[in-house]
Parts: structure tokens; sequence; C-alpha cells
């Protein structure tokens, strides 16, 4: 390799070529922390244009690129630094397996072989991420490819990869899978991320209309057909599972999420129709009447063609309807009771209640906990795709912060009026809380909302807590489950330059939104104390099912 002073002509360092193929690859965003030996990547990121997030946590960082990744369809790359070649087997600083690691979670895993390969690595980490089902790559850099340098005549170049190729199912399954739903007594779609991901809103939207179909939503797919949709069955969930007989599923895969598509969740004999992207998803857990292999929104654009062919309309006045549509009726009144409930502490349907009724509509929810998430998924509605994004699959804490800057940075750049609203659980803020300094040094304007229980889950009042504590050590004394009472998370905000609110009635919680919404210049943190012990109201099945095999 030549030294920068060669006269072949013009040198460029690994940091220069990392940050070059990026963009040529048309990647916007950067996250990460830096140190040795990856700084100067991030500082030739910026010298070409790509904007880079210093985060405090590389766990958060990786969480605001995958958002990020959701919300552009750009892909997840991850690139970490590592040992210097000439220090392999030493005992190097963090010398690690990285690549081989790596190869566990990651569509490809790969180190460039030479700086000169650097452009055709990127494009090929960048191709695997988004074609086929999207996933992240890890590319890992030696240290001393940094800063080391070579010819720019002896790199080779790589265009930006072509856009990942739209598939459409076969034909005949379109047929089938037809014929199968217009025979259903029970029919009912599911709408998963997939879906939300292809960009399928107007085909599903046209189907469920075209058809007069019941829909489902899973959690980050809420808002591919709006909420309020009258086709929407998303407040008689178990009912809607448990008796389908045909199931559509969108995008959407039958794992934990979905109870695994099994008794008693669902009924033995339902129909499953699956649409997918991904081949070796199909049949997982149940065997499907109909598998649909290809891209969500041309497979559903494939049975509107089928249905314009064999008009078929789902009769409006059906037992399933009258069913669904009683058990809709009976859980929202229920919701709605515990809504208006007036004693103090609030519970979180309160709370929720005046949320939904003051955030504006086209907002990007993020949120996560336990039953802050959960409760928040059926209590505040989304309208739009693509503008939720919560735990997911993985059920992970600690995404929120990272998902919120993430979405913040898009929304600055696309749509700057959007607002971005991330609800947190008081233990899962606890995870990632030290993000609110990113947030407020690159002065993005998110609305955090904790919502705090004094615990997972469950938590102590500051009484029953200072009785506990008085019987020893709180390590040996106090719940597992509970955290110090009335934490002032609002102070980490105002500690950093932000507006912090703390609330413990509905007219505080009011005028904190109302006023934190208003001054959409600075981030805000509002910190809504709730009764320790309020919970989701009772469900019919545990909301981790233990299946029957």
């Amino acid at each position: 390799m030549a030294s920068s002073d060669s006269a072949e002509g013009e040198a460029v360092s690994g940091a220069q070529l990392i940050a070059e193929s990026l963009k040529a690859q048309n990647i916007e965003y950067m996250f990460g922390v830096v140190g040795i030996p990856v700084t100067e990547i991030a500082v030739a990121a910026q010298a070409v244009g790509i904007k880079y997030v210093g985060m405090r946590n590389e766990q958060a960082a990786c969480y605001a690129a995958s958002a990020i990744g959701y919300l552009t369809g750009r892909p997840l790359i991850v690139i970490g630094g590592s040992s210097d070649r000439n220090q392999e087997t030493m005992g190097a600083f963090q010398e690690f397996p990285q690549v081989e690691a790596g190869r566990l979670y990651s569509k490809l895993s790969v180190r460039p072989s030479s700086l000169e390969v650097i452009p055709a690595v990127i494009e090929k980490a960048v191709r695997s991420s988004i074609c086929g089902r999207p996933g992240s790559c890890y590319i890992d850099i030696p240290g001393d490819f940094v800063n080391l340098q070579v010819n720019k005549s002896s790199v080779k170049y790589a265009e930006c990869c072509l856009p990942p190729p739209i598939s459409t199912a076969e034909c005949s399954a379109v047929s089938k899978a037809a014929s199968i739903l217009t025979r259903s007594k029970q029919p009912l779609l599911i709408i998963g991320k997939g879906a939300a991901y292809s960009h399928a809103e107007n085909s599903i939207r046209k189907l469920v209309e075209l058809c007069g179909l019941p829909f489902l939503p899973t959690p980050m797919a809420k808002g591919v057909v709006p909420d309020n949709h009258p086709n929407c069955v998303a407040a008689a969930r178990s009912t809607a599972l448990q008796h389908a007989d045909v199931i559509v599923l969108f995008g959407a895969r039958l794992n934990w999420i979905l109870h695994f598509g099994l008794p008693p969740r669902f009924r033995q004999d339902v129909k499953v129709i699956q649409i997918d992207i991904c081949a070796e998803e199909l049949g997982n857990n149940v065997r499907p009447a109909a598998v649909l292999l290809g891209d969500i929104n041309a497979v559903t654009k494939q049975l509107l063609e089928e249905f314009s062919k064999r008009p078929w309309k789902y009769p409006s006045d059906s037992e399933w309807w009258k069913k669904l549509k009683e058990k809709i009726i009976y859980n929202e009144e229920r919701s709605k009771a515990l809504a208006l409930q007036e004693s103090l502490p609030m519970n979180y349907y309160t709370v929720f209640h005046h949320i939904r009724e003051l955030i504006p509509k086209d907002c990007i929810l993020v949120s996560e906990g336990a039953n802050t998430m959960d409760i928040g998924r059926t209590m505040l509605p989304n309208y739009y795709p693509r503008q939720r994004l919560d735990a997911g699959t993985f059920g992970t804490m600690g995404v929120g912060l990272g998902f919120a800057i993430a979405a913040a940075m898009v929304a600055k750049d696309r749509t700057p009026e959007k607002r971005v609203i991330c609800v947190e659980g008081d233990s899962a803020f606890g995870f990632s809380g030290m993000e609110v300094e990113t947030i407020c040094r690159y002065n993005l304007p998110i609305l955090i909302i904790v919502v705090n229980n004094n615990g997972i889950y469950t938590g102590l009042d500051a009484d029953s807590w200072k009785e506990i504590v008085k019987l020893g050590d709180p390590a040996t004394c106090v719940p597992p489950v509970s955290l110090l009472p009335n934490s002032h998370y609002e102070e980490v905000m105002s500690a950093f330059g932000g507006k912090g609110y703390f609330v413990k009635t509905p007219e505080e919680l009011q005028n904190a939104l109302k006023a934190s919404l208003t001054d959409k210049q600075r981030p805000a943190l509002i910190n809504v104390m709730i009764d320790p012990l309020s919970e989701r109201k009772k469900q019919e099945f545990p909301w981790l099912t233990r299946s029957n095999l």
C-alpha cells in the first residue's frame, strides 16, 4: 500500500473511504459513540455530509439506527473498530472475534481484506441489508485501517446498489387464497410490520374496504389502516384471534406477539393465509392453507386484481361482525370507565385519556414499558403508517429514547412540523435515560412522558417504602420490582437545558401537555405520578399465553 506522498496519485485514508462509500449508498445518518479507533470515521462522515449523532450508549445508537432503517428504508449497518491486524492473538486492546460473533445476529458479517475493497464491501452490506427481509449487517474495521492511506486509483469504487426487486406471488397461490377467503365464515386480516415497511397502506385499505373485512394491526403496523377505521377490531383483539376461521397475515409473524397461532388463543382448525417476503417464515408454528411469497404491497395488489375479477364482499350484517362489535363496545366502555376515574393518584387509563385528547393526530408515537406500552397501544390511536415505534418483536426495554432521537432526526429533515411523543414507563426510562442529554445537545423537540408508578409492573408509595426500609438492608427487604418512590426524572431534563414537569393531577397533566406542545423549540419531560398499584384491566388470557401444542 502506498503512502500519502506517493507520486502515483491522490491518497485517501480508510476513514475517508468508509465515509465516501456510505454516502455513495445514500446513507444520511450515523449514530454512535466515538472512541479509539473510530473517531476519525465519524469526522470523515460529517465531512461528506452524513449527519452524525453522538449517543451516550452504543446500545441506544443501534436502536436509533434500526429505527432509521424502518422509517427510511435505508439499512442498519453496524461498523465496529477492532484491534490492529498485527496485534491479533497477542491480547490486543479489546481484542475479540467480532466478525464471528456478528454472524449470529447479522445478514452479513465481514472484515474488508484491504482498503481498496472497502467500497465494494459496504455496497454489499447495504444491498444485503435491504434485500429480502431487511436486517442488520456488520462491517469490522481493523484499527490500523482507519488512518492508513492508499492511492485512489487502486480503489474499487462501487455505485449505489440497486433498489430491492419487487417480487410477486404465484398466480395460482393468489387464486387459492382468494377462494379460501371467500368461503370463510369468520375472516380476519392481521396487518404486520412488514406491511408498514413495504408501504402497503393504500393497497391494504382498498382491500379492507372492497371486501368489507375486519382487521387487526400488530403494534408497529398501527396506522397502516387508521385505528379509527370502522373495520378495525383492535378493541376486540382476543375475541377476533380466538374465533376467526380464516386469517390472512400481511407481513405478520406467528411469534409470541400473536401467541404462535396456537390454541387456546386461536382455533384448532383455523386456516392461515400467509403473505411474507421471507420464504423461511412461511409455515412457522402453523401449517398455512395458502402461502404467498412476495412483497406485501405487490401481493396485496394481486389480491385486489383477483377480487376485481370475482367481486366478493363479506356481509356487514353477519353474526361475526355482530359479535366483534359487541365486544368492542364492551371493552371500550370498560376502558372509558377507568379513564374517567377521578381518584388520586391517577391510573394508567386516566393518564392516557388526557394524552390522547391533547397530542397531535399526526405525531410520531414512541412507547416502551410493560403496562405503559401495552395500555398505550389500546388507548393512543395511530392514524398514519410508520408513526408508531415500540419494543416490537423482541420486547426489548431501552429502545424508546434511541427510537425517539431517530424519529426526530427524520422529522426534522422531512416534516419539521411533526412532533415526536415518547411515552415511557419509569423502569424503561432508566435503561437509556442519559440519552436526554443527547436530545438536548441536538435540540430535538421531543416530548418525553414518563408514566411513573415507582416500579417495574408495580411499586410502593412513599409511606410503604419508609416502613419497609426500617426492616433492614434494602437489598434484603425491598421488593425486587420496586424503584425509589417519587423519583424526579423531570430534573434530568432540566439539568441539560430542557423543560421538566412533575405532575400528580389531571389538571397538572393537561397544563404540562399544553405548555410542552406549544413550545416547539426545546425538549420537555413530563413526569406523571400514578397509583403504584395501577394495572391493566382484567384480561381474558395472560399476556404470554402458554399455548397448547
